[in-house]
């Protein structure tokens, strides 16, 4: 376990959780969260042994309540001479990630937070929760949030969400694209563990380059993703793992992988 300023860190088998520890802030972001969340995911790609990254918020009040406004000076604070912010390359690096990440919702989400789910791959949620992007009620925008946000939800609840700052639950989150499953609170880690179960069994190799692919094609037009993937398709096939899974199927048995 790794424990720094605003975040832990901690292997649970074969998948690092990363968890905001500022309960008593409900969980909102700051330099230290950010970097913390940002440190998790590389230190994920780095031990081959992660397979699937759970990212979630200690407590049962908040997963995250968005920008740290205590201090709002520095929380809207730029530095005007970099191109990028440090929440921006955040959600950079996590669309950039190879290994697949799953957001644990077990209290409210708003503002950056939701940017925070909408950068992982899959999101369970308890019932209970709240989401929403209120900034137009301290008189700024979700920006960055927009830039993943918009590729899941259809484009009129993210008008309406964006342009009126009102919450929504968590029946109307899963409606509209932003997570795979809600489960009553005393359900939410059985179904983190099943569908982590779900992921480790499979192939890394297969995980990974398929990451990738999707990655890569997300802005391609038809013609351009479908010539790039019958060229990975032909690459994947030739990685150990895909030749194990092929013989592992013809003599009925559970393939073993060695992610190569």
């Amino acid at each position: 376990m790794t424990d720094t300023a605003g975040v832990i860190t901690e292997k649970r088998g074969q998948a690092l959780w990363i968890t905001i520890n500022r309960p008593e802030k409900r969980n909102a972001l700051n330099g230290d969260v950010i970097a913390g969340i940002a440190r998790g995911y590389r230190d994920a790609h780095d031990d081959k042994d992660v397979r699937v990254i759970v990212l979630t918020g200690a407590g049962d009040k908040a997963f995250c309540a968005g920008a740290d406004l205590q201090n709002s000076g520095a929380a809207f604070a730029m530095d005007h001479s970099r191109p990028n912010v440090d929440y921006a390359d955040l959600l950079r690096l996590s669309q950039n990630a190879t290994k697949p990440a799953i957001a644990r919702v077990g209290g409210v989400c708003m503002a950056g937070g939701m940017g925070l789910l909408c950068m992982t791959d899959m999101a369970v949620a308890a019932d209970h929760v709240i989401f929403g992007l209120p900034e137009v009620k301290v008189g700024v925008f979700p920006m960055q949030v927009l830039s993943l946000l918009q590729e899941i939800a259809p484009r009129r609840l993210v008008n309406e969400w964006a342009l009126t700052g009102e919450p929504f639950d968590a029946k109307a989150a899963q409606a509209a694209g932003l997570l795979n499953y809600v489960v009553p609170t005393a359900e939410l880690d059985a179904k983190i563990d099943w569908l982590i179960g779900r992921i480790v069994d499979k192939s890394p190799t297969a995980i990974r380059r398929g990451k990738y692919a999707m990655r890569a094609i997300a802005s391609m037009s038809f013609d351009e993703s479908i010539a790039y993937t019958e060229s990975q398709i032909a690459l994947l096939a030739m990685t150990e793992d895909a030749k194990e899974g092929l013989k592992a199927f013809g003599e009925k048995r559970k393939p073993v992988w060695t992610g190569r």
